[in-house]
């Protein structure tokens, strides 16, 4: 065994090596643990299935109506998995952080950060992007009121915007512009295109009245 005491250049504490290695192997152990306990919440109490050699794991997701059979790292998010693997790329990656609502989409139709997410956890769900909500030959009438109104600028935030205007459609909101505002506040404009925003949001309800 080596002296503790020593101070001689070169020389190496076995134990507080042992002592690092183990706390290292103890963090990993936790993030494993952490990793399954994910999996299994996501798939109704049952392990999602056994993992390939790169720590993938496999999962079905139902996207815009479509079924798809991913493998996927269990930390990728819902809103990676859509642009990156996917190809959905209409959801949009802004403040990555679920602050501005760029990346907005449903989930058994109610409104979610996707950045917040993890994919694996929507397994089961019916998730629906801005490119199921319709297209360019027959606009949702929320799409169509955003044009008609020219409720954007530079475009980034549409999609949130929209999928966030639809969700509001389905929830209590008052019959004024502010409150329209507050239940759209997750959503940032930063052109500052909320006037025109708000006045494409209460077409809609208007119409749908």
């Amino acid at each position: 065994m080596l002296d503790d005491s020593s101070n001689e250049p070169g020389i190496v504490d076995e134990r507080l090596t042992r002592r690092s290695f183990l706390a290292t192997a103890g963090i990993a152990d936790a993030a494993a643990v952490d990793a399954r306990d994910v999996i299994t919440q996501s798939s109704g109490g049952k392990a999602a299935g056994p993992s390939a050699a790169d720590g993938t794991l496999p999962v079905a997701l139902r996207v815009n109506g479509k079924d798809y059979r991913l493998t996927l790292d269990p930390r990728t998010t819902l809103l990676d998995c859509l642009r990156e693997t996917i190809g959905l790329t209409g959801t949009k990656k802004g403040c990555d952080h679920g602050q501005c609502g760029a990346c907005t989409v449903h989930v058994n139709g109610r409104r979610v950060n996707s950045c917040l997410s993890f994919a694996l956890m929507h397994e089961g769900d019916q998730i629906t992007t801005i490119e199921g909500l319709g297209t360019p030959e027959a606009l949702h009438p929320m799409q169509a009121a955003f044009l008609a109104r020219d409720a954007y600028q530079c475009g980034y935030c549409t999609s949130g915007q929209i999928m966030s205007a639809v969700a509001l459609m389905k929830e209590p909101c008052g019959p004024d512009d502010a409150d329209v505002k507050e239940l759209m506040s997750g959503n940032i404009c930063r052109c500052g295109a909320y006037v025109n925003i708000v006045a494409a949001v209460q077409q809609v309800r208007r119409t749908a009245a």
